[in-house]
């Protein structure tokens, strides 16, 4: 099960994801992103993955995608915060408990190592 909540202020619009996305419920969350970038009053997207227990590909291709569109992807859970540094290859900016933002980038040293700067 996956619950969304959206609430769109002034600031912009904050998408909660609460439970497991994985199958139908990536398909759900699919149709709300679509919804949301529809608005022409949304602002800037806040896509909050704190409450997420499982991701499975599908939801991590999703997560990809919602990057790409410009969303920011909130994290502090360990699993989740890996999942949101895979979402782009070249590295991605994730939204911090205290509201600033860390570029995490990720390279490969000379031994084909991935090393996190």
């Amino acid at each position: 099960m996956l619950r969304l909540t959206v609430t769109t202020r002034a600031e912009g619009t904050t998408l909660v994801l609460e439970g497991r996305l994985c199958r139908a419920w990536v398909d759900e969350l699919a149709a709300c992103w679509r919804g949301i970038l529809a608005m022409d009053d949304a602002g800037p997207i806040r896509v909050d993955l704190d409450g997420v227990t499982f991701v499975d590909g599908a939801g991590k291709a999703l997560i990809r995608a919602m990057r790409a569109r410009g969303a920011i992807l909130v994290a502090t859970d360990l699993m989740i915060r890996t999942i949101v540094e895979e979402s782009e290859d070249g590295g991605t900016d994730v939204a911090l408990p205290n509201g600033t933002c860390r570029s995490i980038q990720r390279r490969t040293d000379d031994t084909g190592k991935v090393r996190r700067q």
